[in-house]
């Protein structure tokens, strides 16, 4: 069955390294914005049962209690496979908590991004990793032991003992899932344009070079494979059992309806998007153009990023696959452990 993705763009910082459509807005749009995208849920025509929630940021954690249960009760389907909320370390009072719960919440994904703290304030976060070991207490005293912990390899200051260090914390906590992102450089964020500039700010000068990064990547890969963390995509792990459901729809190209500014939505054919900003969606101009979705290709470049990889009957023999970035096994193309390093090199190919 379909998923449903809820954005929330709202943030009470910008970290330096973040290229989302996301950041810091009045109140008041707030408030406007939960009331169009209350009203969008309620007049959408429900002639499915969604499987999975997903809500993604910005930092829902911080929405208000009351305007999160009626977002919420405008879904049906509860209680859902699994509902998901992201959440910023810090954010999670005991008042929230009870109420995601209430409402339907039975996965939590923490923004960590690193647990060593002078990273974390270069990054722009607020949190402590003490703090970050007291919400996954709290989460765990509330019933929510589905929890994803995110780490970014490639902050500005990172070693590989700081690295390492991070990692160690993960472990400790002993979560079923976690979300390994090597750093993006590129436009939409402050640290990748001043990286793009060859600027000093925000820490640009001691970000890692591309080879420390990919060596960070592999030193988790290694580390938490052997604590039965699977790599089942190319950032993501988890213990058998506990990958993220509403994620894997859209890499196995599921059906899923979007809400929300900058939300995707992709009915098996077609797909479209809300307005970008959040000013925009709650003026209320109508979705993006439904765009027809080019199958293969699609099916390939999402397809491959999982490591189950996608059937390879009828791919031809591609310069990837010679220079040993793809290989076939028991009738299935996927990425080898260095096309997971250089991903975005082969999917290129795909999309000539």
């Amino acid at each position: 069955m379909p998923g449903v993705y809820l954005s929330y763009p709202f943030c009470a910082q910008k970290c330096t390294y973040c290229n989302f459509a996301s950041g810091v807005f009045p109140a008041s749009l707030e408030r406007e914005y939960c009331a169009r995208l209350e009203r969008d849920l309620r007049s959408h025509s429900w002639d499915w049962v969604p499987e999975t929630v997903y809500w993604g940021g910005g930092t829902p954690s911080l929405l208000a209690v009351d305007a999160f249960r009626r977002i919420m009760a405008a879904i049906p389907g509860r209680p859902w496979r699994e509902a998901t909320l992201e959440a910023a370390p810090g954010t999670l009072t005991a008042e929230r908590v009870t109420a995601w719960v209430e409402c339907g919440i039975n996965r939590v994904s923490l923004g960590v991004q690193s647990f060593v703290d002078a990273e974390i304030r270069r990054a722009g976060r607020k949190h402590t990793a003490a703090v970050v070991r007291s919400d996954v207490a709290r989460l765990r005293e509330h019933g929510i032991s589905e929890i994803n912990i995110d780490l970014i390899a490639g902050l500005a200051g990172q070693t590989d003992a700081s690295w390492r260090q991070s990692l160690d914390e993960l472990l400790a906590l002993d979560c079923p899932h976690a979300s390994i992102y090597m750093l993006e450089v590129d436009e939409d964020s402050r640290l990748g344009r001043e990286l793009l500039l060859g600027g000093a700010r925000y820490g640009a000068l001691d970000v890692p070079g591309e080879e420390a990064i990919a060596r960070f990547y592999e030193t988790a890969v290694a580390a938490l494979e052997s604590a039965g963390l699977q790599r089942y995509e190319i950032s993501n792990f988890a213990k058998p059992g506990h990958e993220s459901q509403h994620n894997l729809k859209y890499w196995r190209r599921d059906p899923y309806a979007g809400f929300g500014a900058d939300a995707h939505s992709f009915d098996g054919q077609w797909r479209w998007s809300e307005a970008e900003s959040p000013r925009d969606y709650v003026a209320g101009p109508a979705p993006g153009p439904r765009v027809e979705a080019v199958a293969e290709e699609e099916r390939l470049f999402l397809g491959l990023r999982l490591r189950e990889g996608v059937p390879a009957d009828g791919v031809p023999v591609t310069r990837a696959e010679e220079l040993g970035l793809l290989e076939r096994a028991h009738g299935r193309l996927r990425l080898t452990p260095r096309g997971l390093l250089l991903a975005n090199e082969v999917f290129a190919e795909f999309l000539r």
